[in-house]
Protein backbone atom coordinates (compact mmCIF):
# COMPACT_ATOMS: atom_id res chain seq x y z
CA UNK A 1 0.00 0.00 0.00
CA UNK A 2 1.40 3.41 -0.97
CA UNK A 3 1.78 6.12 1.89
CA UNK A 4 -0.63 8.24 0.14
CA UNK A 5 -3.35 5.35 -0.22
CA UNK A 6 -2.58 4.36 3.44
CA UNK A 7 -3.27 8.03 4.34
CA UNK A 8 -6.37 8.31 2.58
CA UNK A 9 -7.76 5.27 3.97
CA UNK A 10 -7.10 5.96 7.57
CA UNK A 11 -8.31 9.83 7.28
CA UNK A 12 -11.40 8.89 5.52
CA UNK A 13 -15.13 9.34 6.67
CA UNK A 14 -17.68 6.73 6.64
CA UNK A 15 -20.56 7.16 5.92
CA UNK A 16 -23.67 4.88 7.56
CA UNK A 17 -25.67 2.78 4.58
CA UNK A 18 -29.30 3.13 6.99
CA UNK A 19 -29.33 6.63 8.13
CA UNK A 20 -26.37 8.53 6.86
CA UNK A 21 -24.33 9.35 9.68
CA UNK A 22 -20.64 10.28 8.80
CA UNK A 23 -18.08 8.91 10.87
CA UNK A 24 -15.21 11.30 10.44
CA UNK A 25 -11.69 10.13 11.64
CA UNK A 26 -10.57 13.60 12.09
CA UNK A 27 -13.02 14.21 14.65
CA UNK A 28 -14.15 10.73 15.82
CA UNK A 29 -17.21 9.97 17.83
CA UNK A 30 -15.41 10.59 21.66
CA UNK A 31 -19.46 10.80 23.06
CA UNK A 32 -19.42 7.28 21.98
CA UNK A 33 -16.15 6.29 23.28
CA UNK A 34 -14.10 7.06 20.11
CA UNK A 35 -11.28 9.36 20.06
CA UNK A 36 -10.14 11.52 17.57
CA UNK A 37 -7.92 10.59 15.26
CA UNK A 38 -9.28 6.78 15.75
CA UNK A 39 -9.63 5.03 12.18
CA UNK A 40 -12.39 3.15 11.24
CA UNK A 41 -10.83 0.10 10.91
CA UNK A 42 -9.15 0.65 14.50
CA UNK A 43 -13.14 0.70 16.31
CA UNK A 44 -14.06 -2.28 17.89
CA UNK A 45 -15.86 -4.64 15.32
CA UNK A 46 -18.44 -4.48 18.46
CA UNK A 47 -19.40 -0.91 17.57
CA UNK A 48 -22.46 0.20 16.41
CA UNK A 49 -23.50 3.21 14.36
CA UNK A 50 -24.97 5.51 17.66
CA UNK A 51 -27.96 7.22 15.54
CA UNK A 52 -29.87 3.67 14.18
CA UNK A 53 -27.60 0.63 15.62
CA UNK A 54 -26.08 -1.25 12.92
CA UNK A 55 -23.12 -2.35 12.84
CA UNK A 56 -19.69 -1.49 11.46
CA UNK A 57 -20.76 -3.87 8.14
CA UNK A 58 -23.04 -1.06 7.36
CA UNK A 59 -20.94 1.41 6.77
CA UNK A 60 -19.06 2.36 3.62
CA UNK A 61 -16.04 5.03 2.75
CA UNK A 62 -16.85 8.22 1.04
CA UNK A 63 -14.48 8.61 -1.25
CA UNK A 64 -13.43 11.51 -3.55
Amino acid sequence: MTEALATLTETTPWVCLVCNWIYDPAVGAPEHGIAAGTAFADIPEDWYCPECGVTKADFEPMLP
